[in-house]
């Protein structure tokens, strides 16, 4: 387990304002804490150069530390439910649809009342058990995994007797998973305050142990004579993270650690799609051992950013004899400070989805090479504990479908190895650690640049973009909402540049919720390059209730907003580019300013980079009108991959023969178009463009083919002038 680790409130600050920091230090270890700005964050000693700036404060020096767990699973708490004065007979009732039936214990719902603490659970070996106090039933037969059954359990302590029922709500012809049992026992009466938790127990200091692995449906507890004493409808609020309790004391339960809702229940016809058109099908939340939400440590410090603080990428460095950490934050300029012309949108959702992505025997594979680099050790498969990405399956089986960004992302982190790049030199850097080739290049041509990240441009709308002339999108902007892409809209439809230095963007839908603003959802519909597909019928997000998938099927195609979109993907490896007759026409002749020589037809370039070797690679993305491509758009180079490990996306195939030739399709197709109101879109369709950006000091031939477009876009001249 990480000795020294923390995590940060939000993604981005203005310069001015706060932001809060959580940290865990192994037995209350005080450690050394620092800040930096960062303006290359790749370790590699071959690389461009690490680069960064101390920026002083007066938190900096010996802080003392504390230890504090993590502590997964989802699982639903009522602080208080009030049983009947009267003691008399009470019944729980409930339908489940367990994915690890007999995996150990798993409670459904326990209620703890004085004098007596209640448990209806799944036995270790998958059946279901009545536990009051020292007395327990159980049925001898297990459940069978992944299908809906009914249980009624009855606790009468007057009469001394525990009854308990299995029922499968779709029997199954040869198999006996049904069954009844009865049982006598000295029982006090169930009376008083109880507190109450469904999907898990709660110890005495109210951490959850037990936890259940699959669906709950229609939770509830009756009183013999009295009626309904509590009954969850897990159908209403599904956007949510409270249970609504429709009972008489509205006893509503507090969702913890982020469980799936807009599930299929067990009155699901698969006549209806979309959880808002028949919220009665979707009664379901699918609970996971090892969801993760909000870790809920106390804050170690805040640091009020001095409102000089130029904006960038920060971090917060954390330094003892038993680790080290860099808790990255994005600083914005100060409200009503001067911006510049150029924005860099930094891909938060994107960093936020792939967070904790566990990779197993990753941490083992770096371990040498970030100790000879001086680089971050950590990886997600060695800890565990902080929950895992989107790109990973849950101990159940199912895909992970909400990532929150209230938890230690380990690799997600300044001065980090994310690979072993196969190439000679190469870093093997991702998301913030490339992200920063951009930054570096930028101030080595002396451009100077604001931060803007997809959180503030989801909050906030077109308006972030407001001041600026230019918007730079990172190396994998690969996740975005609604709101998100309509800004992004709006911004070229005013005239604004759009300058993308990436590969596989614009892809996923991602959208957070306004319950839990920490956590995003992906739900991964129909087609595209994954690991996991959404279960029929749940396909719609549950925060914000939209179609979940690629935007390319939702209407919003990457090709229409940047001239390009994903069509290939392979291993981590880089090619060149060659100029096609494209980069002779006049439209596109600021680009070649000074470089002439090397920018004709069929020249090549980008043959050299830190990220697989080459500047076309990874993933690639190509221009196709049939997506969306604008008509006047100029593809003026291509970085043409044809290699064993490089095949399609799965959303082009109709059948087994790809409908485009293989140099069509397996590229990197770098697009110009100018817009309507005098801007201009330059995408370069790849995702290890920016490794290319650094070799010769950032004076090679993609470096210097950027650097005239991007002075060429910082120009107020309009676009697309006669």
């Amino acid at each position: 387990m990480h000795s020294l680790m923390g995590y940060v409130d939000r993604w981005s600050v203005r310069a001015g304002a706060r932001i809060a920091f959580h940290v865990s230090s192994a037995a209350d270890a005080p450690y050394d804490l620092r800040f930096v700005r960062h303006l290359c964050a790749d370790p590699n000693p071959d690389g461009p150069g690490y680069r960064e700036r101390v920026m002083p404060t007066d938190l900096d020096g010996i802080r003392s530390g504390r230890f504090h767990a993590a502590h997964p699973g989802s699982h639903a708490i009522v602080d208080a439910l009030a049983l009947p004065e009267s003691g008399e007979a009470i019944e729980l009732a409930l339908s489940l649809w367990p994915t690890l039936p007999g995996s150990g214990r798993q409670v459904l719902v326990a209620i703890d009342a004085p004098g007596l603490a209640l448990c209806l659970e799944l036995a270790p070996h998958g059946g279901a058990a009545l536990v009051a106090g020292d007395a327990r039933i159980e049925i001898a037969v297990p459940m069978l995994p992944r299908r809906w059954y009914r249980l009624h359990a009855r606790i009468d302590a007057a009469a001394g007797t525990l009854a308990l029922s299995q029922e499968p709500c779709a029997p199954v012809a040869t198999i006996a998973d049904s069954g009844r049992m009865r049982s006598r026992a000295a029982l006090p009466r169930l009376t008083g305050m109880a507190r109450v938790s469904l999907a898990a127990a709660l110890d005495d200091q109210g951490l959850a142990t037990a936890h259940y692995d699959g669906k709950l449906e229609a939770p509830e507890i009756r009183a013999e004579a009295g009626g309904v004493i509590a009954a969850w409808d897990l159908s209403i609020g599904i956007a949510t993270q409270r249970a609504v309790d429709t009972g008489p004391q509205a006893a509503h339960a507090r969702l913890v650690n982020l469980p799936t809702r807009a599930m299929t229940g067990s009155t699901w016809t698969g006549e209806v799609h979309d959880w808002k058109a028949a919220p009665d099908q979707y009664s379901a939340i699918h609970f996971h051992r090892d969801d993760m939400g909000d870790c809920g440590w106390p804050e170690a410090f805040a640091l009020d950013v001095p409102a000089d603080w130029p904006s960038g990428f920060y971090a917060a460095h954390l330094r003892n004899g038993s680790g080290e950490d860099y808790i990255p934050f994005f600083v914005r300029p100060a409200v009503e400070a001067p911006t510049a012309d150029v924005a860099f949108l930094v891909p938060t959702f994107s960093y936020q989805v792939y967070s904790n992505h566990v990779r197993p025997g990753r941490g083992a594979e770096i371990r040498d090479r970030a100790l000879a680099w001086g680089a971050l050790v950590e990886t997600p498969d060695m800890n565990r504990q902080f929950g895992l990405s989107t790109y990973n399956f849950h101990a159940d089986g199912s895909g992970v479908a909400i990532a929150s960004m209230r938890r230690p992302q380990l690799d997600t982190r300044p001065r980090q190895i994310s690979l072993m790049d196969p190439a000679p030199g190469g870093s093997g850097t991702g998301r913030i650690c490339c992200d920063s080739y951009v930054v570096d290049w930028l101030d080595r041509v002396g451009v100077g640049h604001d931060i803007v990240t997809d959180h503030d441009l989801h909050a906030e709308g077109v308006a972030a973009l407001a001041p600026y002339r230019v918007l730079i999108c990172a190396q994998h902007p690969e996740y975005h909402s609604r709101r998100m892409l309509e800004a992004l809209e709006a911004f070229l439809a005013r005239g604004g540049r759009l300058i993308y230095l990436g590969g596989n963007g614009f892809y996923w839908r991602a959208e957070p919720s306004i319950d839990a603003p920490h956590a995003l959802e992906v739900r991964r519909a129909e087609g595209g390059i994954r690991v996991w597909g959404t279960d029929p019928g749940e396909s719609w997000h549950q925060f914000g209730g939209g179609y979940g998938g690629l935007w390319r099927r939702i209407g919003k195609p990457a090709h229409r907003l940047v001239g390009n979109g994903f069509s290939a993907q392979g291993r981590h490896l880089g090619f060149p580019y060659a100029f096609t007759p494209a980069i002779a026409d006049p439209r596109v002749r600021f680009m070649t300013e000074g470089i002439e020589e090397a920018a004709r037809d069929g020249a090549i370039f980008g043959d050299s980079g830190v990220m697989g070797g080459g500047a076309a690679g990874f993933e690639l993305d190509s221009a196709d009108p049939r997506h969306g491509t604008p008509p006047n758009a100029l593809v003026v180079a291509k970085g043409v991959v044809i290699h064993e490990d490089f095949c399609w996306v799965n959303e082009d195939m109709l059948v087994h023969r790809h409908p485009r030739r293989r140099e069509d399709w397996s590229c990197a197709d770098m697009t110009f178009f100018e817009t309507p109101a005098g801007g201009a879109v330059f995408s370069v369709g790849s995702m290890t463009y920016v490794g290319a950006l650094p070799p010769g000091g950032y004076a090679n031939t993609c470096a210097r083919l950027t650097t005239n477009v991007l002075r060429r876009f910082l120009d107020p001249r309009p676009f697309g002038q006669p």
